[in-house]
């Protein structure tokens, strides 16, 4: 596009910057003066060579119009405490030719400069209104059908917008994943809910395309092209040269992109919408017919600041606003409507002016709508739970000609062999899951041909196919996002972290993409998803903190979150029924997280007695959520509390404390750490003379600190009571291991102190 000239009198140049690109428009307009043509006919080109009919181009010129007085709209009431987010799309109004050449079936993931797209995706359902919507969001009302007021997303579930929150570069993981799921689902004969031929859409800045998680996104659709896979996702990259106030280098972009190998780099003007429009639907066909990763660098620009507290003025001088300004995309289709002869001067002044009416009158009437006004309502979409559908499910067991095919007669079923350790009724569980559920996938570092690190899902690849059981590349973010791709498709997901420690370099992607999804679409679209999370302490001889990770923490803080911990066979096998259950009524995501050193452990009290393997569930026995294991009911006298490692180590600390003391002890597994059941704590610390927390996790962020809240909120806080913890430290090598975390001994040292 040519520079356009500047239109700002000297006398605007101390107004606010949202006032003096609103002026500008007119003015600039008032004060066009070049060569009409003759008006073109809805279906002609509206410029020469442009790839753009004249319909198409009015149509998006209502669109980028429509977005832009939303920005001058919110900036206006933001003041009146009426709207409460500003960050615009001012300057980026041309990613409204991505919606226009795309489906609206074609699953969305788009940053916050997405207005234009929005407006324009609108259109490819009768009915809808974009304004109102936008609107409604804007006001945080809970009418707003996206996320009903939680938050301001650009969001629709008919047209397939899955809404993200201020994202930086967190949501490309998913929409790749996405991608990879649209062509594993044909694959597996999965029935989608979008058409075969769809690709996924993912916006994001110039300053964002930095971003750890967008890298590792960038490199997996490389990695996945390498090895010919078809993943049809559309990376645009709307390149305005700023992040808040940091500039992108000049040119770095396509420099960085240009040649990237797996990546097929198109670049467009956003700008200009008659020489920009056939870039971008060569991008958007390229992608859907060679089904590749596929990389658009659409160039826009950014005005009116990043939000409407960024004063740009206090730190950018007035020489260089002025020259941003004048690259208005919206000046450009102003004179693009005039030149070509599809609108006079007074015809688009008037579509300005009524647009912004339309925009101010749906913000007055958002306004009158009902806010979010009680707790109840705020958290409705965050935890969905229905005990009875869930339980129903979890029980089910009628695919029984599956199940003897699987494990290939009535005398190999699980149910019908001796007692075994965790990891094999783990692996058996696994099987049934799979015989159940045929939209079950497995996938993570070494789980396929070998069967993971500690061999619990040997067999599962055989038994299943690579199509649903298979390795991925060694990178948590990606797998984590790749369990949100399957997910939005409908299937079912059971992603492995190999070690807790390994899910820190990921957490982002449960915490604020997976599990804030219910929350921030209203309950909408969900990620259904059991993270499987081999962790804990008390590997012997092996690892150090990587391989003997205690950071519950880091799992206990996710809001709507389900954690449980088994620390038997029978449990684990019954519990994984129920996370299972979970996700496929309620579209919950949780972590199952698996205690590495009780996996192949047989023994309780003493060598030999195999007192701690257990038989086989039957497929209709299940646990219920929030359900705890009592060992020794009745007795009062001392009750621990623990749960993973601490459990078997509780049990024989018991035998110690008994023989020592003369107390009767009784020993809660809590199996569930989050939620934590409050209320079953209490009804077991009510009776209790003396109390004992056994945590493994560390002293100042574990499980226990749950546990005693939960207790003296009963009030039953004046019992005696101890706590049992790890040691505010990083897990050494070896021996010097169980210098750190509890042991047998400091149980009892620790019921000798309640003595």
């Amino acid at each position: 596009m040519s520079a356009l000239p500047n239109p700002i009198p000297a006398r605007m140049k101390g107004l606010n910057r949202a006032e003096i690109c609103d002026v500008n428009f007119s003015e600039f307009v008032k004060a066009w003066n070049g060569h009409a043509e003759a008006r073109p006919a809805a279906g002609e080109a509206i410029l020469d060579g442009s790839a753009l009919d004249a319909r198409g181009f009015r149509e998006l010129f209502k669109s980028q119009l429509v977005s832009r007085h939303l920005d001058l709209m919110a900036r206006v009431l933001r003041v009146q405490n009426k709207v409460f987010y500003t960050i615009g799309s001012s300057g980026h109004e041309g990613n409204a030719m991505v919606a226009r050449l795309t489906r609206h079936t074609d699953p969305a993931f788009l940053h916050y400069r997405s207005g234009g797209f929005m407006a324009e995706r609108f259109r490819k359902l009768p009915g809808m209104d974009p304004v109102m919507d936008s609107a409604l969001s804007f006001a945080a009302s809970k009418d707003d059908p996206a996320s009903g007021g939680r938050h301001k997303v650009w969001g629709s579930k008919p047209l397939w917008v899955l809404p993200q929150t201020s994202t930086i570069a967190s949501h490309l993981p998913k929409a790749l994943g996405t991608a990879v799921a649209i062509e594993a689902g044909k694959r597996l004969g999965h029935a989608l809910p979008i058409p075969d031929d769809s690709i996924t859409i993912c916006s994001f800045g110039d300053a964002s395309a930095n971003h750890a998680t967008a890298q590792t996104a960038f490199n997996a659709a490389a990695w996945t092209a390498y090895q010919k896979l078809p993943a049809p996702v559309l990376f645009v990259c709307e390149d305005n040269g700023i992040g808040i106030s940091v500039k992108t280098p000049g040119g770095w972009i396509g420099n960085r992109f240009r040649n990237m190998d797996g990546l097929d780099y198109f670049t467009a003007d956003g700008l200009d919408l008659a020489s920009g429009y056939g870039d971008v639907q060569r991008a958007v066909e390229h992608c859907r017919s060679t089904r590749r990763p596929t990389f658009l660098h659409l160039k826009t620009t950014r005005i009116m600041g990043h939000a409407g507290t960024d004063f740009e003025i206090e730190w950018r001088s007035i020489e260089e606003l002025c020259k941003v300004e004048a690259t208005d995309p919206l000046l450009r289709s102003a004179a693009i409507a005039m030149e070509s002869g599809l609108m006079s001067k007074d015809e688009v002044l008037d579509l300005y002016e009524q647009t912004r009416k339309k925009c101010f009158a749906a913000a007055d009437e958002a306004d009158r709508r009902p806010k979010l006004d009680n707790l109840a309502e705020v958290i409705a979409p965050l935890a969905p739970y229905t005990p009875a559908k869930v339980a129903a499910e979890a029980k089910r067991a009628d695919y029984d000609a599956r199940r003897l095919e699987v494990f290939g007669s009535e005398a190999k079923l699980p149910e019908n062999q001796a007692p075994r350790h965790m990891a094999i009724q783990i692996n058996n569980a696994l099987h049934d899951i799979f015989a159940k559920y045929p939209e079950t996938l497995l996938f993570g570092e070494d789980v396929a041909q070998k069967g993971g690190v500690y061999t619990v899902t040997k067999g599962l690849q055989k038994a299943f196919g690579p199509r649903r059981v298979f390795n991925t590349l060694l990178d948590e973010t990606m797998i984590l996002g790749m369990a949100q791709g399957f997910a939005n498709v409908g299937m079912l997901p059971i992603p492995e972290i190999q070690y807790l420690a390994y899910f820190h370099n990921a957490c982002d992607q449960i915490r604020g993409e997976a599990a804030s999804l219910q929350f921030f679409s209203n309950n909408q679209y969900a990620n259904p998803m059991v993270v499987r999370i081999a962790g804990l302490g008390y590997q012997r001889g092996f690892g150090g903190h990587f391989h003997n990770d205690n950071s519950i923490t880091a799992l206990r803080d996710i809001p709507g979150l389900v954690v449980g911990c088994p620390s038997r066979g029978d449990d684990a096998a019954t519990m994984l029924r129920t996370l299972t259950a979970l996700a496929k009524v309620d579209g919950r995501v949780s972590v199952f997280l698996e205690p590495i050193a009780l996996y192949m452990t047989k023994d309780l009290y003493e060598a030999g007695d195999g007192a701690w393997l257990t038989s086989y569930p039957k497929p209709d026995e299940a646990m219920t959520l929030g359900e705890g294991r009592i060992y020794g009911e009745g007795n009062d006298d001392l009750v621990i509390f623990s749960y993973g490692n601490g459990l078997p180590m509780s049990l024989r600390a018991a035998r110690t404390i008994e023989a020592k003391h003369g107390w009767k002890a009784r020993v809660v597994d809590l199996r569930w750490l989050v939620p934590l059941n409050e209320e079953f704590i209490r009804q077991q610390a009510r009776t209790a003379k003396r109390l004992l927390i056994v945590d493994e996790g560390r002293h100042s962020a574990g499980v226990g600190e749950g546990v005693l809240t939960a207790i003296a909120e009963g009030g039953y806080g004046a019992r005696p009571f101890q706590r049992v913890v790890g040691v505010d430290t990083y897990t050494p090598l070896a021996g010097a291991a169980f210098l750190v975390i509890p042991g047998e001994e400091d149980i009892v040292a620790a019921a000798d102190r309640l003595a």
